[in-house]
């Protein structure tokens, strides 16, 4: 079997994106355009990759550090052609040549693979990818002859009245032989108004020396679909979402509105999870088995354990145990690990802190910076005092440890195992175990004071 080599072009600007950011820099599904299609390259079983890159080379550069493809620099926009031109050094005698496009994120490695078939199978000198659509103006159009062979090509623009009804369109997706590739790139000739190269001219070049070109008909337009402006974003990333809360149903989770379900590609969901509507779930996040997540509720980068249920609440960079409950209206900021059987209630903030298994946060209460033990219970409206307007200090919070309501834990201080706090206590003194700890002043009642 030949080796497939996979030239990604990426070089565009994307005017109509209007936008800083290169276009194969936008974000479908959580994961840039170039780089889904970097991933559909290498799961259709590509040996080499070159991604062609010019408008914000550096950016895209820096995006794609560390993701094993070659890259060539296109200085000028002068079609299709010239880009492919630039990678020149890439192309080898003896392998297959796919051309792909940055800006095409929902290509799927199981069309690449029946490509690739069809053009091995058939011995083709030049393979394409066409698709039958409604509205075919704008396209390319796949002609044929009566018995359905390859023809040529024919852009709208230059079509005849009759060809221009032809509704099998070239989406610009090719395969080439090594050998067919550089040779139609060395007569690919500029003499056009625009004064450019264009790809889709090596078709006719390789007809007329004597090589095979066909075109296999895709099962749906949809793949194909260039994202050249915001709107058409959001379309791509419609049926990207689509696609994935299909995969992660078909496997076991249930979304009661899947149309109000956003996961970006890469997260990990267990069986008999439940998503209630509203639930965002970003990067690389791990749900565990029979949790229940939402409504309304965001996780960035969090491990939940099994039967964790998770509501009205924000979640990022951190953990949580099997059989703890987050919520309504909490929030764990970076770096926290939340143990098993833990109670995050009602209007919580925890942040850069560790909960023990069994411990209680039931509301109002802010934990920052804090080592906390298991069965902890924290009343309402506890603070740990954490930063002196200079520096963070920690705090230490023992096992079994009760601390009453409105209380304030000025850091750096340490609670001992089970010991108490007296409710409205400030304290700024290290507390043994075991210990009754009362830092209030003594209420005085005067009788009759509002009389006077």
């Amino acid at each position: 079997m030949n080796k497939l080599k996979v030239i990604i072009l990426a070089a565009g600007e994307g005017k109509r994106m209007k936008s800083k950011l290169p276009k194969v820099l936008h974000k479908v599904g959580g994961k840039t355009m170039v780089e889904h299609v970097i991933d559909t390259a290498n799961s259709a079983g590509a040996d080499d990759i070159c991604v062609v890159i010019g408008h914000g080379a550096d950016e895209v550069r820096e995006a794609l550090e560390g993701k094993n493809v070659s890259l060539a620099v296109q200085s000028e926009r002068l079609g299709t052609g010239y880009a492919v031109m630039q990678a020149g050094d890439f192309i080898e005698d003896g392998a297959d040549i796919l051309v792909l496009y940055g800006d095409t994120p929902l290509i799927t490695a199981e069309t690449i693979n029946k490509l690739l078939e069809f053009h091995r199978g058939e011995n083709n000198s030049i393979s394409i990818i066409s698709a039958m659509v409604d509205d075919p103006t704008g396209y390319g159009h796949i002609i044929r002859d009566k018995d359905g062979s390859f023809l040529r090509n024919v852009e709208h623009k230059d079509a005849s009245d009759e060809e221009k009804l032809v509704k099998e369109i070239n989406t610009g997706i090719y395969c080439f032989t090594g050998e067919s590739l550089k040779k139609g790139l060395s007569l690919l000739k500029n003499d056009n108004v625009q004064g450019e190269y264009y790809l889709p001219d090596t078709l006719e070049i390789i007809l007329k020396d004597g090589g095979r070109v066909n075109a296999m008909v895709a099962e749906s337009a949809e793949e194909f679909a260039g994202v050249n402006s915001r709107a058409q974003l959001a379309e791509a990333e419609a049926v990207m979402r689509k696609r994935i809360n299909r995969m992660y149903m078909d496997n076991g989770v249930t979304m009661i509105d899947p149309e109000r379900t956003y996961i970006e590609a890469g997260a990990v969901i267990g069986i008999d999870t439940v998503l209630l509507p509203g639930v965002v779930i970003e990067g690389n996040t791990i749900i565990g088995e029979d949790c229940v997540v939402g409504p309304d509720s965001r996780l960035t980068n969090v491990k939940l354990g099994n039967s964790v249920k998770f509501q009205y609440s924000t979640a990022i960079d951190s953990s949580v145990g099997d059989n703890s409950k987050v919520g309504p209206y909490a929030y764990i900021r970076p770096n926290c690990t939340i143990g098993k059987n833990v109670k995050i209630g009602d209007f919580v903030e925890v942040k850069n802190s560790g909960v023990g298994d069994g411990t209680k946060v039931s509301h109002l209460t802010y934990i920052g910076d804090t080592d906390a033990g298991e069965r902890i219970n924290f009343g309402c409206g506890t603070v740990t005092v954490n930063y002196d307007g200079k520096k963070k200090f920690r705090t230490t919070i023992g096992s079994d440890v009760f601390i009453g309501c409105n209380t304030n834990l000025v850091a750096p201080v340490s609670v001992g195992d089970g010991s108490y706090i007296a409710a409205g206590s400030t304290i700024t003194d290290d507390i043994p175990q075991n210990c009754l700890a009362i830092a209030r002043e003594r209420q005085i009642t005067k009788k009759g004071w509002t009389k006077k």
